[in-house]
């Protein structure tokens, strides 16, 4: 027997009256040293002024409401999940999970290697971690058994006990040997690349395509990755292995991993029924744009360039803005007009990365589609960023993947505020179809819109028409669909020259001179 004083549920619950009014401080130099100064993250989310706390919700904008929702349940670094009270059940905060980064080096530069650790390291905070360190081995390829070679693997088991990591993060698609090496040798768990975008994929979609889409991407990464551990790839049923139930008991029965393969085949395909619905409504909703002839703008671009923030500042769309990678999975079209009155649609895509899994691409096939079916593509480059032509070259690479190479496209350089001007130039002298923006502080905005409305689709039949007044409708469809040369009132009417698509030329060719 213990001498604990007894416990008293009243006066345990007296003692937590306060906790909700305690702030969290943070420690000035943990936050000098945190990742993201080192790898060089830029964006503009943090820079907002709006205290999330005291505004009012209703005066927020959607994106605004997500951000704070999304601040609301972040993880906190350097607290227990473990109980020290009871009293702690409704207070505890989840705890960092604390990674080592692994990556293999087999062409390019040291820079080029090092960004790539950089960006792994950026993805892994996305997804809810803290680095505790970075490691790259030079090799001409993956080894075959455990991605990086033996001597190595020792290395990094030490690393992991010195630090305490609970997980190890490998920047690469790994084969389902080379995890259950890897975790058999340094006894901890073993993540890739692709499954680390999926989780961040995962915690980030909202619509309920976006989350059926993610979802078949994770079932078709895992349908090739299960494992058993024990008694968990046992027989089901079986003769003694079965428990001894006798006759019609006998016999090989299913194991475990067998009826989780035919479960998950199950859900995909269910998965793929609900995709193909929901593709049946975004097609409508292009052929009604087709219909009506209005053009369609795409952004497209590396993830965190600043797309999202470009669509508010080109439309207003209010939509979210964070500094992260994956911030917004879900796409947004907005309708808006031109200086002259013509009107369009401008859509901002899921962000591309480098080595963007396969599965993923195809499981935002539909959403994607909207890149392929646009007339005009923004390619959102972030000039900050330490090798935005190595951007360039992978968002092409996926750009071609889904059919979207003869699109024409207009290179978008963002965050020019903090880029380098000589990266810059060097950009522009490479890509010569581009403009330089700051989604932030609004310069070049002027200048993206008029190089967007000279690009867009312009009418093809001229017209030269008098309308009489009753015929207010076809002037107000001239001013939204057709481009218009001149216009003057008269006493017979409104005289119209112009040029029109070939359905509106021909309701107007009635009243031609």
């Amino acid at each position: 027997m213990t001498n604990a004083p007894d416990f008293n549920l009243s006066d345990a619950l007296d003692a937590t009256r306060g906790w909700d009014d305690d702030t969290i401080e943070l420690d000035d130099e943990l936050l000098q040293d945190a990742p993201f100064d080192e790898f060089g993250q830029s964006g503009y989310a943090d820079d907002t002024d709006v205290d999330y706390d005291d505004a009012d919700p209703e005066e927020l904008t959607l994106g605004a409401q997500e951000l704070a929702e999304r601040h609301a349940l972040r993880r906190v670094a350097s607290l227990r999940t473990e109980l020290e009270d009871i009293t702690e059940v409704e207070y505890r905060q989840l705890r960092l999970e604390k990674v080592v980064l692994v990556g293999v080096w087999t062409d390019g530069s040291v820079t080029d290697a090092e960004n790539s650790m950089a960006e792994l390291a950026l993805l892994a905070e996305t997804a809810g971690s803290e680095v505790l360190e970075a490691v790259f081995q030079r090799r001409q390829k993956p080894d075959p058994a455990t991605y990086i070679g033996r001597g190595k693997v020792e290395a990094i088991r030490e690393i992991v006990q010195a630090t305490g990591a609970d997980t190890v993060i490998c920047d690469g698609e790994l084969a389902p040997s080379q995890l259950r090496n890897l975790e058999d040798k340094i006894k901890v768990k073993v993540v890739d690349r692709t499954a680390l975008i999926l989780d961040i994929f995962a915690q980030h979609a909202k619509s309920k395509e976006g989350q059926a889409q993610v979802e078949l991407a994770q079932l078709q990464y895992m349908k090739q990755r299960l494992r058993g551990w024990g008694g968990n790839l046992s027989r089901q049923a079986g003769g003694r292995a079965a428990g001894g139930e006798g006759i019609g008991g006998r016999g090989p029965g299913e194991t475990k991993i067998e009826t989780d393969r035919r479960r998950i085949n199950t859900k995909i395909a269910k998965l793929r029924r609900e995709l193909k619905e929901m593709r049946g409504t975004r097609e409508v909703k292009r052929q009604s744009r087709r219909r009506n002839h209005v053009p369609s703008v795409a952004i497209a671009g590396y993830t965190n360039a600043g797309k999202s923030s470009l669509l508010n500042r080109l439309t207003d769309a209010g939509v979210l803005v964070e500094d992260a990678l994956f911030a917004t999975l879900d796409p947004t079209t907005r309708r808006t007009t031109t200086s002259d009155g013509r009107v369009y649609t401008m859509s901002d895509t899921v962000g591309f990365v480098r080595h963007l899994p396969h599965d993923l691409v195809e499981a935002f096939r539909s959403t994607l589609e909207e890149v392929a079916d646009a007339d005009l593509l923004l390619h959102v480059v972030d000039g900050s960023h330490p090798d935005p032509e190595g951007q360039i070259a992978a968002v092409r690479e996926v750009l071609a993947e889904i059919g979207a190479t003869k699109v024409p496209e207009i290179i978008v350089v963002n965050k020019a505020d903090a880029a380098d001007p000589l990266v810059i130039s060097r950009l522009r002298a490479r890509e010569p179809h581009s403009v330089v923006v700051s989604a932030k502080t609004g310069e070049g905005i002027e200048d993206a819109l008029r190089t967007i409305e000279s690009e867009l689709p312009r009418p093809q039949v001229e017209f030269d028409v008098l309308l009489p007044y009753e015929r207010g409708d076809l002037v107000n469809r001239i001013h939204q669909e057709a481009e218009i040369g001149s216009m003057e009132h008269t006493g017979d009417g409104t005289l119209v020259v112009g040029r029109a698509n070939a359905d509106l030329a021909g309701e107007l060719e009635a009243y031609a001179r």
